[in-house]
């Protein structure tokens, strides 16, 4: 198929990318390199640098090939800046998807895969499932669930086939795959920095939620088993016309056993500081997969905190500072 890969600069739009064209796709890369990395870009794929809300640059790759699918990972990720910032994040999280999603249409796209949230539910202290109560409590994951609604009615009005997968907390990396956002948000991260000798202590956002070491609770999965599960999707919506899937390991870590294997993990004490809750912020949201197991025969196959966080401190200590940028 020819696939059109939105945000394929960053973390796993990238390695999606990449799995894409090594089982024989083609790639057209769409970022506009303002948190992504020009070197993640796989070196087989064609680049497009510019933004969703240029609607000349986004018609002119659409209607320029015939692209048999999209997979959108284009948007901004940061949970507590949404709640600081909302215009920009329903800007470019949902008012952008909506103009992907209309020149898709008109360019006779029949497939859309969107990289969607566990921030789409409310907090629960049983594994979510697809059929869990719906109730972001910040605005990134708000933006999330209003493109997933948009699909729906696409779906219905237009006929485009539309898988949305909500990821829990990606993570860990692949031997030329890691994270590197900018700004860095994510926790794992955020705590090999200090062991990397970039900062000098890991903070914890909240020690009185309700959960049994007073922080929040998380279900971290691999990056291989996101890529493994969106070419599972991709390939499912041949057959259907709407997929709706949890992606986690299924295993719930607190904030603080995840810093407990670092410092394991990496052999450095990692010093904390405890500071107040952020604005936004779940107790826990842990998933249940039990429903793309099922449909679409799919398993996590590292879903061992140790071996995450070890394949993490592998590819940040080759990376050091991140990407090597080349020119756009």
């Amino acid at each position: 198929m020819n696939i059109l890969v939105t945000g394929g600069a960053g973390y796993i739009g990238s390695a999606t990318a990449e799995a894409l064209i090594r089982d024989g796709h083609d790639v057209t890369v769409y970022d506009s390199l303002v948190t992504g990395h020009r070197a993640a870009v796989p070196d087989d794929a064609t680049f497009v640098q510019a933004d969703l809300s240029d609607s000349h640059a986004l018609a002119e790759t659409l209607t320029g090939h015939k692209f048999d699918a999209v997979m959108h990972f284009a948007a901004f990720i940061e949970a507590g800046e949404s709640m600081k910032d909302p215009g920009r994040f329903y800007h470019n999280n949902f008012t952008n998807s909506l103009s992907l999603m209309e020149t898709a249409v008109r360019a006779g796209v029949k497939r859309f895969v969107l990289s969607s949230t566990a921030a789409v539910f409310k907090s629960s202290d049983e594994p979510l499932t697809e059929d869990s109560p719906l109730g972001p409590t910040n605005v990134y994951g708000h933006t999330k669930l209003l493109t997933e609604q948009t699909l729906e009615w696409y779906r219905q009005i237009h006929g485009l086939h539309f898988a949305a997968l909500r990821y829990f907390n990606a993570c860990g990396a692949l031997p030329n795959r890691g994270e590197a956002h900018q700004p860095e948000s994510h926790l794992i991260p955020l705590v090999l920095r200090v062991p990397l000798g970039e900062r000098d202590s890991a903070n914890i956002y909240g020690t009185d939620y309700p959960t049994p070491d007073g922080t929040c609770i998380r279900d971290y999965i691999h990056i291989a088993d996101l890529v493994s599960a969106h070419l599972l999707a991709l390939d499912g919506l041949g057959e259907s016309d709407s997929l709706i899937y949890n992606l986690g390991s299924g295993n719930g870590y607190s904030v603080r056993e995840v810093i407990e294997t670092a410092r394991w993990v990496t052999g450095h004490p990692i010093p904390i500081n405890e500071l107040p809750r952020r604005s936004g912020d779940s107790a826990r949201l842990v998933a249940s997969s039990e429903k793309i197991k099922r449909e679409l025969g799919w398993k996590p196959e590292h879903d061992d905190l140790q071996e995450i966080l070890s394949s993490a401190w592998q590819w940040h200590k080759s990376h050091p500072g991140g990407y090597e940028e080349k020119p756009a």
